[in-house]
């Protein structure tokens, strides 16, 4: 789920994209979500241009645009497919062309592309059926490139504020205490479903893992802006979202006001076999 603490061991969390209500839920205040969820760095946008046939991108649930318009600025040409038609409609403001669909059902009517990526994405969609759907639309040499943001608290902060979540959100398919862990441990089952429905799919070489690591300053304010946008808590009652926001303020007050969230982008990278 994005930018929230990774998924963990319940067994419906194997397969998040089961999980329909929640993974359309982002568009409950799209408008927040475009102005408090976090960028991708420049190293992994350009590393995927860079690697890619040519400049035409397909991007997978992208919700407000976020991606595509970093992938728009190195120079691409991006189309979108997203579900939710609150979030495309704010992408659609920034110039970002989008069909509203769910990938697995997206009709591609034909067009081709040089790269198809997904951020904060891809574990919403099936991920045998989406890397079989990306398949059919790539161009041979052209790059499957679904990535994630995943933080990391500073560890004390962290642990107040899985307390608070803990208390508020009883009975959560989330581990709150992954926030304290080094970002990408928790997210080794989510890289591993997509690189294995690649697998499953045929038509790619062998995934590869990238990485990066990288960090942003908060204020409280710019957190808890940012939080009622993350999956655990878009379908919250108004009174328990007040609670985790009050609780978790508090916390990072106590921290002096501001804190470093620390972030690694993490992508699996597979390259589309076969001759035109």
């Amino acid at each position: 789920m994005p930018t929230v603490p990774p998924e963990r061991a319940r067994p419906s969390e194997h397969e998040p994209h089961r999980h329909r209500r929640m993974a359309e839920s982002f568009g409950v205040d799209a408008e927040r979500y475009d102005r408090a969820r976090p960028d991708y760095p420049d190293a992994v946008v350009e590393r995927v241009v860079a690697g890619s046939p040519g400049p035409e991108v397909l991007d997978v649930g992208c919700g407000t645009g976020i991606a595509a318009r970093r992938f728009r600025a190195a120079g691409c040409r991006v189309l979108g497919v997203e579900p939710d038609p609150r979030m495309a409609d704010v992408a659609r403001r920034f110039g970002i062309g989008v069909e509203v669909a769910t990938f697995e059902t997206w009709d591609p009517a034909g067009r081709e592309f040089d790269a198809v990526v997904a951020g904060q994405a891809w574990h919403w969609i099936d991920p045998a059926a989406g890397a079989a759907k990306a398949a059919r639309v790539l161009r041979p040499g052209g790059l499957l490139a679904p990535f994630w943001n995943v933080f990391q608290f500073p560890p004390d902060l962290g642990e107040a504020v899985a307390e608070v979540c803990r208390r508020a959100v009883p009975g959560a398919p989330f581990d709150f205490r992954a926030m304290t862990k080094g970002a990408p441990d928790g997210y080794r089952a989510l890289l591993a479903r997509a690189a294995d429905g690649i697998r499953e799919a045929g038509g790619f070489g062998e995934p590869e893992q990238w990485r990066h690591d990288w960090e942003r300053l908060y204020t409280r304010d710019e957190w808890l802006d940012q939080m009622p946008t993350q999956g655990a808590f878009t379908r919250l009652p108004p009174d328990r979202l007040a609670e985790v926001l009050a609780g978790v303020g508090a916390a990072i007050d106590e921290a002096g006001g501001d804190f470093t969230m620390r972030y690694t982008t993490v992508a699996v990278i597979a390259v589309r076999t076969g001759t035109a």
